[in-house]
């Protein structure tokens, strides 16, 4: 069957999609400012507690190749319910865990349940909305919501911590995950490639392999250092799994990810501009909350509403980004997305001790945000397009990839980069360098944007 709906339920089957998704991505900040709660209630150490955050991020990251092409094969309406069911149990475990094992095994479900949702979520919508007006606002939506879901997950982590219990930033899943398995099938048909094949086994166990690898080795190299052993490991055990990965791919009658996928110009800059994109705002949002708390000394409910504003521009960047990829075209949209974030961050990179909220903090993270807002949504549009029924999953799951280790390697780069300055100098000039360098990171994708582009109204 394919994805036709009437024309009165796409709308509500959106808000469905993007509500789970704007839940799965939050999940992605919502713990960080609750650790030390964590830590002192449930009894983990500090070599351990790192582990209620990473969890997800090995199993969200490392999984979505192998559950984006099995949305193809299988039906993507099915993995979604599948994995917010998953995702849902999976909150219930971390939100009554009374061991660090239960809650390290709670969130690596919940990594697994986003994986499965996620892919499958963009890949129905990118089918609901086939027309390029109406794909490019749905997708805008749909981008907007998940980037806010990172921004919210500071928020409400910070509030509920302080008014009432770590616990509640795993229960609130629960009513979005009822909800989502109860309207959804009411809402959407049933949706597989047309010519669904066989799932890749060796290429499935190479790739997934490869991705929980390089997740995990770059988080442990935030942890511990390059040079570790914990680090290094898993980084030469990714490349070896990749590059026999790309050797199985080429070979394969039937492959996970067909080589010439990316061979569209769009979908290939859209996924290498999204790596850059990905790298620079994760490491800015955890190092802002970082530097709000430990050098302006901000309380952790402090610190979370002082990021509330950065959800109005990402607001008003969602509001116009699809409106001026329809009107000026992908490539400049991109660029001045690009562009409009590193004058942010060059901002913020400008923020230290003791300097005014209202007049220093706050200009640099609007006009952060707004960029933000703006790009999230059109490299969304970029990389699904052209995909159809055959690919829609893939083509949403190496998206969500790219971003995942995207901002795993931003977070191990940039704040490594920041505590070394620091050790040598203060903490404003490791959080100012590595803030710098993210703002290079995203001239840089600018440039490649523009020069790797079409000039063509869409591209």
């Amino acid at each position: 069957m394919t994805t036709t709906v009437a024309a009165g339920r796409r709308g509500p089957a959106l808000v469905v999609l993007c509500f789970v998704q704007f839940m799965l991505v939050l999940d992605d900040t919502v713990v960080s400012v609750a650790l030390p709660s964590v830590r002192d209630d449930v009894g983990f150490s500090a070599a351990s507690l790192t582990w209620v955050v990473n969890a997800y991020f090995v199993a969200f990251g490392g999984l979505l190749l192998l559950f984006g092409r099995a949305a193809d094969l299988f039906g993507r309406r099915r993995v979604f319910l599948s994995g917010v069911a998953l995702f849902g149990v999976a909150s219930l475990l971390c939100g009554i865990a009374q061991e660090p094992w239960q809650l390290v095994a709670g969130r690596f479900a919940q990594g697994a349940g986003a994986a499965m949702a996620s892919p499958a979520a963009l890949a129905l919508i990118t089918l609901l909305f086939p027309g390029p007006e109406e794909r490019a606002r749905a997708l805008g939506i749909w981008g907007g919501i998940a980037g806010l879901g990172g921004t919210a997950g500071l928020v409400i982590s910070g509030a509920l911590t302080g008014l009432a219990s770590w616990r509640w930033i795993f229960l609130i899943n629960l009513p979005v995950a009822v909800a989502a398995l109860a309207l959804l099938p009411r809402l959407v048909a049933e949706s597989r490639a047309s010519q669904p094949g066989r799932m890749d086994v060796p290429g499935a166990v190479l790739g997934t392999g490869a991705l929980v690898s390089l997740v995990y080795g770059l988080l442990q190299s935030a942890e511990s250092g390059w040079g570790d052993i914990a680090a290094v490991g898993p980084l030469v055990l990714a490349a070896v799994l990749a590059v026999s990965f790309v050797a199985v791919e080429a070979r394969a009658a039937e492959p996970l990810v067909p080589l010439s996928f990316l061979a569209v110009r769009i979908r290939a800059v859209a996924n290498c501009a999204s790596f850059l994109f990905s790298a620079a705002f994760f490491a800015m949002a955890f190092l802002l909350m970082v530097h709000l708390q430990t050098v302006l000394g901000y309380q952790p409910l402090t610190a979370g509403l002082a990021y509330l504003p950065y959800a109005a521009g990402m607001l008003t960047g969602l509001w116009l980004s699809s409106r001026a990829v329809l009107r000026f075209g992908m490539r400049r949209t991109l660029v001045a997305a690009f562009l409009i974030g590193a004058v942010g961050l060059v901002l913020l990179a400008g923020v230290g001790p003791g300097d005014d909220y209202a007049t220093v903090v706050l200009p640099g993270m609007l006009v952060t945000s707004l960029g933000c807002g703006l790009g999230n949504p059109a490299l969304a549009i970029a990389a699904v397009e052209g995909t159809t029924e055959q690919d829609a999953g893939l083509g949403s799951a190496i998206l969500s990839s790219v971003q995942q280790v995207g901002g795993a390697v931003g977070v191990a780069v940039l704040v490594a980069l920041a505590a070394g300055r620091a050790q040598a100098a203060d903490p404003s000039e490791g959080f100012s360098l590595a803030l710098t360098v993210a703002a290079a990171l995203l001239a840089f994708g600018a440039l490649l944007v523009a020069a790797l582009l079409g000039k063509g109204s869409r591209a």
